[in-house]
């Protein structure tokens, strides 16, 4: 069951933060829409409507929840640029993926968030210094300040997290 629920395993935030990983990092989310549609457009709305694991989300509430996740991603990146160290508003994720428009709207719409905020997140990070990499914002359930390269790893994470929860689906149910 760890593995369904944690393909890519969890994630391990690094002992120190490179050029490197960062860049990595960036690659990973500014990839990522083209991986997603890859993977999701052509599926019918059985397959979309499948659940990646038992008792997980379907493959349509996990698009839908990237688009969700990533849009509170990117605010909480501008935040941190904006203000000093804010603390963010955490929101109860596994409420809105059950949520109507998680459960049951096509996902062309997710896909839509989806590229137009990884276009303007990516635009964003790669424009940022070292000095902008270390501010952050404090997250009230892990009870700690996240600087925005940890937070740019995490969510690189995110994404190859849920990337593979949909390819290792298609994999053992032999969807094309």
């Amino acid at each position: 069951m760890e593995e369904l629920k944690y393909p890519v395993g969890q994630y391990i935030k690094p002992a120190a933060f490179t050029k490197e990983i960062l860049s990595t990092a960036i690659s990973v989310i500014e990839n990522f829409p083209k991986k997603i549609k890859q993977e999701t457009e052509n599926l019918s709305d059985e397959q979309l409507d499948t659940p990646y694991r038992p008792e997980g989300w379907t493959v349509r509430q996990v698009v839908h929840h990237c688009a969700d996740s990533h849009m509170n991603a990117f605010i909480r990146l501008k935040l941190a640029l904006s203000e000093e160290t804010p603390t963010i508003k955490p929101y109860t994720e596994a409420l809105w993926a059950e949520m109507d428009d998680a459960k049951h709207l096509p996902i062309h719409s997710s896909f839509q968030i989806i590229e137009g905020v990884h276009t303007r997140w990516t635009t964003l990070l790669k424009s940022m210094t070292d000095i902008d990499l270390k501010r952050g914002f404090i997250h009230p359930e892990k009870g700690r300040e996240l600087s925005l390269h940890e937070s740019t790893d995490m969510y690189a994470w995110h994404c190859n997290h849920h990337l593979a929860h949909i390819t290792a689906l298609k994999k053992r149910k032999d969807w094309k």
